[in-house]
């Protein structure tokens, strides 16, 4: 099975230079700078559950093939969708199978649109992991895991397929028959997490000390799962169970990548991770009014990255 991961970054670094390791046939479509970094020092990645260096690993740039690919992994920012789609277009025939690591769920309208329903699977992925000053791969922690499958639920033949290809990296994937719930889930996760700490400028820990700061954090929660309700995708208990504990630990450092984005004046994804959540809250008359203020707080930073 040939995967076609787009971008080696933290994520697609991490998750297509396992598969790499494990003797997988991955190639990286990279920009310019990317593919000479990674012809010097090939693929570096640090991580508590075992680093490797790749050497070599096989690239391609836009404009420069034409094959087709079984899989294309899509890693990119939801902000840079645009540009991605139209480098990897060449590498997607009748039979490829497109998962998208993308946070929020507007790229599944946009790629459909484009590459028609039966090319597009769900993904998400959870992992912490970064691009450090010597552009290597860094996971932060060990947890990782990343799943997929066929948006109407199916086992297909082609997921199997891909499950037995991803296995091999050993890093927690695992096919879903309801792949679009689980997608929804990490999106209430994921907007809570990035409103709380970016408007706050805090991690979860100093948060939860201030005052009010609890209330705040799960209120923002309470507002993102209203609206995963009205689309028909209440979260499970479970889910709440795991997320409750991980945003009410007292002296937590969870923050989100959002937040650190912030801190270094990059650009972010407003308008996807809680513009979007806030347009559907407005279709189902569901209000959402922290997730307001996030919102205008997001677009602010923004404006004022923008004119800098």
């Amino acid at each position: 099975m040939r995967v076609l991961v787009v971008g080696a970054g933290a994520i697609g670094g991490y998750f297509g230079g396992r598969m790499l390791q494990a003797g997988r046939d991955i190639t990286f479509l990279v920009r310019p700078r990317r593919a000479a970094e990674l012809a010097g020092e090939g693929l570096v990645i640090k991580s508590p559950l075992g680093d490797v260096t790749l050497k070599n690993p096989p690239t391609v740039q836009a404009g420069k093939f034409d094959e087709k690919f079984d899989v294309v992994l899509l890693s990119c920012k939801a902000f840079d969708l645009d540009d991605a789609i139209a480098s990897f277009a060449p590498a997607v025939g009748p039979r490829t199978a497109i998962i998208p690591l993308l946070n929020g769920m507007r790229h599944l309208d946009v790629l459909e649109q484009k590459f028609g329903a039966g090319c597009v699977l769900g993904g998400q992925c959870a992992i912490a992991v970064t691009l450090d000053e010597h552009r290597h791969v860094v996971q932060l922690a060990p947890m990782q895991s990343l799943g997929f499958g066929e948006r109407d639920g199916k086992m297909t033949e082609r997921v199997g397929a891909i499950a037995e290809t991803f296995a091999s990296g050993n890093f927690g994937a695992q096919a879903s028959d309801h792949i679009l719930h689980d997608m929804w889930e990490k999106w209430i996760f994921l907007a809570t997490l990035a409103a709380s700490t970016s408007v706050m400028r805090a991690p979860v820990g100093h948060i939860l000390a201030a005052p009010g700061g609890r209330e705040f954090i799960l209120g923002v929660r309470d507002e993102c799962s209203s609206v995963a309700t009205a689309a028909g995708y209440a979260p499970r208990e479970a889910f709440l169970t795991r997320t409750h504990g991980m945003l009410t630990t007292e002296g937590s450092s969870l923050t989100a990548s959002m937040y650190r984005d912030i801190k270094v004046g990059a650009p972010i994804e407003a308008d996807q991770i809680v513009g979007d959540l806030i347009a559907r809250a407005d279709a189902a008359k569901a209000p959402v009014p922290r997730l307001r203020v996030v919102y205008t707080h997001l677009k602010a930073y923004e404006l004022q990255r923008a004119q800098a």
